[in-house]
């Protein structure tokens, strides 16, 4: 389990990232970096990290589920995710 500062950060720099979506395409396109620069860190969203959204853990996150791999088994072992059956050969 991540710690819950982790996952309120990653939460607070998602809303900032889409406060300054707007701001950030118009400088863009005037191409004016400086205006860029101006604008906090976190509101670029290449500083996001994706995270599972139960467990928060950083690394094997699978997008497609939005899941950890660790999660991912448990829950398709479960049979909680639809249309996933493990394979057995």
């Amino acid at each position: 389990m991540a710690k819950e500062s982790m996952k309120a950060r990653e939460v607070k720099r998602a809303k900032m990232v889409a406060k300054y979506a707007d701001k950030r395409a118009a400088l863009k396109a005037e191409g004016d970096y400086v205006g860029l620069q101006k604008l906090p860190r976190n509101a670029s969203p290449v500083r996001m990290h994706n995270r599972c959204k139960l467990t928060g853990r950083p690394k094997g996150y699978m997008r497609q589920f939005g899941l950890s791999r660790i999660q991912f088994r448990e829950m398709a072992s479960a049979g909680l995710i639809p249309g996933v059956k493990k394979a057995s050969w």
